[in-house]
């Protein structure tokens, strides 16, 4: 674990020499992707207590928030260094990104943190949006339809002339390992605002973001509030699986294009899976993100489990009968046999919009799966059962 994780959160709870110090020592130790040295500050600030997220450090100064997001392909340096501020004047001297707030005319390049701002009441404030055929939001859908809301194409290849058309005071877009930048829309001179959550390490970690992308817009308490909302619930959940006896074995996904992609068991997803009570098969594989493995291999450990999630995409709800015709081996598999087999259709379903930021909806819809006979009722069904 690095120095900036290890004792930021946790140690800096004071004011004084001492701490600005230490303060000191720290962040000379952090330089950026973009070879910026971060540098240290005359105010040390209140750091922002964060209970799960790893990447993500927030602290509080008198006129403005500085955010340092940690780089978590390269957890020695920092990804990305914002000063939030109302007004330049407070933050002018100060290293690191400006980006005034609350954001007005943002421009988000994802679905998700699409759904995230609707939901914390700042929907007004997104003015370009990318990908419109994975957004499953009808009042988005509708303000592009009707030009309210710009589209900017494809989020790897967005069109320039309709982002500088939009005048956006941010973009909000994930970013990738090894990407080499983010091309013409980096030299537009407009804030990146790098949205890395989903390299967090546990889905209560990733949903703690909310509480940095409130504060981008104006409303960090109301995301606060509602983060707290979600980990009650969520840790809630997971506490009634525990006390469970037998925990069913379960596997996840299907094929495609001869490769079975898999939660890794460190993922938010594989410990999701092991959070609602089940022997997850793949957890023993100790990765963040998925695991590319032969049908072969996924074949072997999972034909004999309990039950089998899918999550596919499709205009029409996937079938038993049409999993057997495009893999007939497949129909000999326990949970096929027992009819234990549940499909997230991500075309029709808001998954994607939800989840990240909602773990606990997520988790309510496992629970029933896995252990009907604790008799939870999920808030939202994204899994249902596969017919025949």
């Amino acid at each position: 674990m690095d120095m900036l994780q290890m004792y930021m959160p946790l140690s800096l709870k004071g004011r004084g020499w001492g701490r600005v110090f230490f303060i000191f020592c720290i962040l000379l130790g952090f330089v950026s992707c973009t070879g910026r040295q971060t540098q240290m500050q005359t105010d040390a600030g209140d750091t922002i207590p964060m209970k799960y997220a790893r990447n993500l450090t927030m602290v509080r100064h008198k006129d403005y928030t500085e955010v340092f997001i940690r780089n978590p392909w390269d957890t020695t340096k920092v990804l990305h260094h914002y000063v939030l501020t109302p007004s330049e004047s407070y933050a002018r001297e100060r290293e690191g990104t400006l980006v005034r707030v609350p954001l007005q005319r943002a421009g988000i390049f994802t679905a998700v943190h699409c759904g995230l701002v609707k939901e914390l009441g700042r929907e007004s404030a997104i003015r370009g949006i990318c990908e419109i055929e994975y957004i499953n939001i009808p009042s988005i859908k509708k303000a592009v339809a009707e030009g309210r809301v710009a589209n900017f194409g494809s989020a790897m290849e967005p069109t320039i002339e309709v982002i500088m058309d939009a005048q956006p005071d941010a973009l909000l877009i994930s970013p990738f390992e090894n990407s080499g930048g983010y091309g013409r829309v980096e030299r537009l001179g407009i804030p990146i605002i790098e949205c890395a959550d989903y390299m967090e390490f546990s889905p209560l970690a990733r949903a703690e973001w909310m509480r940095f992308y409130g504060r981008l817009f104006g409303v960090g308490e109301r995301a606060d509030s509602l983060f707290a909302e979600v980990e009650h619930r969520y840790l809630a959940l997971r506490e009634k699986a525990r006390k469970v006896e037998y925990r069913p074995t379960l596997i996840a996904e299907k094929p495609y294009s001869g490769v079975w992609y898999v939660a890794g068991g460190n993922s938010a997803m594989g410990i999701l899976y092991q959070d609602a009570g089940s022997n997850y098969l793949f957890s023993n594989r100790k990765k963040n993100g998925s695991l590319a493995l032969s049908v072969e291999t996924v074949f072997e450990v999972g034909q004999q489990a309990d039950i089998w999630l899918i999550k596919y995409n499709q205009s029409t709800p996937l079938t038993l009968a049409q999993i057997k015709s495009d893999y007939p081996s497949f129909a000999h598999f326990r949970a096929f046999q027992t009819g234990r087999v549940y499909g997230c259709n991500q075309e029709t379903s808001r998954f994607y919009e939800e989840t990240p930021y909602h773990p606990d909806r997520l988790l309510s819809n496992l629970v029933e799966i896995i252990h009907p006979e604790l008799g939870i009722k999920a808030e939202k069904h994204y899994f249902c059962r596969i017919e025949e």
